[in-house]
């Protein structure tokens, strides 16, 4: 049996429960869950007084009812476990998690999966900005790990990113893998300006036949038919991640940049 967690109140001040992990209480009582130290706002209180908490931790699941767009951190620094959010999901979702799933059945905040380790983040509904970003001022992002979001996405997906895979079912902001140093970023609807700036290694997958303008610092090299996508997607859909069957055979326009940083990652935009 997981452990559920259902919000019982309603709050305009934001609620933060970074730490509360499937593998860090697994061995606690209700009672002490309960009393697990949370914030809201400036204030740290006990989780019992905004959570009905029930079911039992020791299997490392958790499951989160309710409206959940004002709680921030869901997740954050995870190693192990499954946390399903039936719901939206606030700000930081899966942020450093290093291990483990999350589900979010709803829309989340911005910094879906900020400096990721490794696990997977599905999140069937939109995301904000900054998926799988470096924080302000470190030198990278995303490491490791899978992000899934079903809808569209904000500016700045991927931005830093060391490695991993970004999958974007709708369309993304602006700045879509800026400043990539390694790592595979699929973006399946339009994006916005600047696709890749200053992007070192890696790849760019955008799905839409609306192409985006590229920047001069991008080479053309051709069409190409990367046996790689074929893989890609076949692992996309076992994540129950949806895309059409013929973009599997699709062919693509290769794009090599950025010049002014390393020049060795790829931008494929699908052919018509």
């Amino acid at each position: 049996m997981p452990l559920r967690l259902k919000l019982t109140v309603k709050t305009s001040i934001p609620l933060e429960v970074e730490g509360l992990t499937p593998d860090v209480v697994r061995e606690k009582s209700l009672a002490e869950i309960e009393r697990f130290d949370i914030f809201h706002g400036n204030q740290q209180l006990p989780l019992g007084e905004f959570f009905q908490v029930t079911g039992d931790a020791a299997d490392e699941r958790f499951e989160f009812a309710g409206d959940l767009s004002g709680v921030h951190w869901i997740g954050a620094k995870m190693a192990a476990g499954e946390i399903r959010v039936e719901g939206p999901a606030g700000r930081h979702v899966g942020s450093e998690m290093t291990g483990g799933a999350i589900h979010v059945a709803g829309d989340a905040g911005d910094w879906v999966g900020g400096e990721m380790h490794g696990g997977l983040i599905h999140v069937r509904g939109r995301a904000g900005h900054l998926v799988g970003a470096a924080y302000r001022g470190s030198a990278r992002g995303m490491t490791g790990g899978t992000i899934l979001i079903g809808g569209d996405a904000g500016n700045e997906i991927g931005h830093t990113m060391r490695r991993g895979l970004i999958a974007v079912g709708g369309g993304a902001g602006d700045f879509p893998a800026f400043n990539m140093i390694a790592g595979n970023v699929l973006i399946c609807g339009p994006c916005g300006i600047r696709p890749a700036a200053g992007m070192r290694r890696g790849t760019l997958v955008l799905l839409s036949d609306e192409h985006p303008a590229l920047l001069p610092t991008f080479r053309s090299s051709g069409r190409c038919r990367p046996q790689f996508m074929a893989v890609y997607l076949k692992h996309l859909r076992s994540l129950d991640f949806a895309l059409p069957a013929d973009y599997r055979v699709a062919e693509y326009l290769l794009y090599t940049g950025d010049l002014l940083t390393v020049g060795r990652g790829e931008i494929l935009l699908r052919a018509a």
